[in-house]
């Protein structure tokens, strides 16, 4: 069985963006008190797309 991390990590590529079910997931682990790094390595993603994923929702 793959997780979502596996699941973000083979479908993303430097010319895709996240879906808006990965965009809420990112948020929702933000909510959550995690930490922009430990939801990059979480989902496999760059610590930057994260990084702008929170800023533009805040």
């Amino acid at each position: 069985m793959q997780t979502i991390s596996t699941n973000i990590c083979e479908r993303m590529d430097r010319s895709q963006e996240l879906s808006e079910f990965e965009h809420a997931i990112v948020i929702g682990l933000y909510l959550c008190i995690k930490s922009i790094c430990e939801i990059s390595l979480l989902l496999n993603i760059p610590r930057s797309t994260v990084s702008g994923i929170v800023t533009k929702w805040k």
